[in-house]
C-alpha cells in the first residue's frame, strides 16, 4: 500500500488549495469514519473515486479525494478545505455527529 501523488496534483495542492502531502497524511491518521464514494454522473470513474473529511494535526478539516487501485495503492485526486456542505453531507452518510 502506498500513498500516490502526482507532480501535477502535487503542484495543485500546493498552489491551489495550500494542501501539503503531511496534511494528506494527517488526515488519513485521524480520519475516525468510512469513506464515501462520489457516486455523481460526471465524477464517476473506474476504480471509484472515493472521498472523506478529517482533520490536520493543526485542526483544519480537509476534504480527501483519492481513487483505491487493485494493489491497495492510494491515488490522491484532490484535497482541499471542505467546505459546510461537504462537511454535512460526511456527517450525514458516513453516521457521525455534525462536523463544525
Amino acid at each position: 500500500m502506498a500513498l500516490i501523488i502526482s507532480s501535477k496534483v502535487l503542484q495543485k495542492l500546493h498552489t491551489k488549495h495550500n494542501v501539503s502531502e503531511l496534511d494528506i497524511i494527517q488526515c488519513f491518521a485521524s480520519r475516525e469514519h468510512c469513506f464515501l464514494e462520489d457516486s455523481r454522473e460526471n465524477h464517476k470513474t473506474d476504480p471509484v473515486t472515493k472521498w472523506f473529511v478529517a482533520e490536520t494535526d493543526f485542526g483544519i478539516k480537509l476534504k480527501v479525494v483519492f481513487i483505491l487501485d487493485d494493489n491497495l495503492d492510494i491515488h490522491i485526486k484532490t484535497a482541499y478545505v471542505a467546505n459546510d456542505n461537504e462537511k454535512r453531507i460526511y456527517a450525514k452518510y458516513a453516521k457521525l455527529p455534525k462536523l463544525n
